[in-house]
């Protein structure tokens, strides 16, 4: 279908193999977390709901069949959010994690679907680990490395621990504002040869017992 075919190109294909001139972010996404444990403590994985920016919501939902027009159920969002989910996988899901310092891995996105509400698209899912870990150190970070996409987190309960041992603390670390000479960087080829995004990327960090 055309519409999921424009949308995988322009925001989850296209991103290892943006061009330099895109540099800079063209999409804003919200982004709202939960980090799930099991009862036995284990970190099984993180629930993210990301909120893109209208532009792009509008650009997204254009030609989708509806039947009322501004309105758009799950059901008819629901093969959009499959492609959106199954592309994740050739970025990492924008989702980069370390126990104890030792990198983390996902398994496959579940629980996943968009809603629109406001003419804002909001998509959900589950990102579970590909095994559950219990670990002193949790660090987390949601950003993509090229900066074509900016994630950023919400000012209001931007991220939760769910079930987890009541020892645990969570606490996020937001990045400074961009700098005039990063502002410069930012329109320079050079910058997309390393891990831009990460300069802009808000730290989650888990500490238990």
């Amino acid at each position: 279908m055309k519409y999921v075919d424009r949308f995988l190109a322009a925001i989850f294909v296209s991103l290892a193999c943006t061009v330099p001139a895109l540099a800079h972010p063209h999409v804003w996404v919200t982004v709202t977390s939960q980090i799930v444990y099991a009862a036995d403590g284990a970190a099984t994985g993180m629930r993210h709901s990301w909120e893109f920016d209208d532009v792009y919501s509008t650009f997204a939902t254009e030609g989708l069949p509806q039947k009322t027009k501004g309105v758009f159920t799950r059901e008819e969002l629901a093969d959009l959010a499959k492609v959106n989910v199954t592309s994740l996988k050739d970025s990492d899901f924008f989702t980069f994690a370390k126990a104890n310092g030792k990198d983390l891995t996902f398994g496959d996105p579940t629980d996943y679907w968009l809603n629109y509400d406001k003419e804002i698209l909001t998509l959900h899912f589950t990102l579970p680990f590909t095994s559950p870990v219990k670990a002193k150190d949790l660090s987390i970070e949601v950003y993509d490395p090229t900066y074509y996409i900016d994630f950023a987190f919400a000012d209001k309960d931007p991220v939760a621990l769910v079930s987890a041992p009541a020892q645990c603390k969570l606490s996020l670390h937001k990045p400074e504002e961009m700098s005039m000479a990063q502002g410069q960087k930012l329109s320079d080829a050079a910058a997309l040869s390393g891990n831009w995004g990460v300069n802009f990327a808000t730290k989650i960090a888990v500490t238990c017992p």
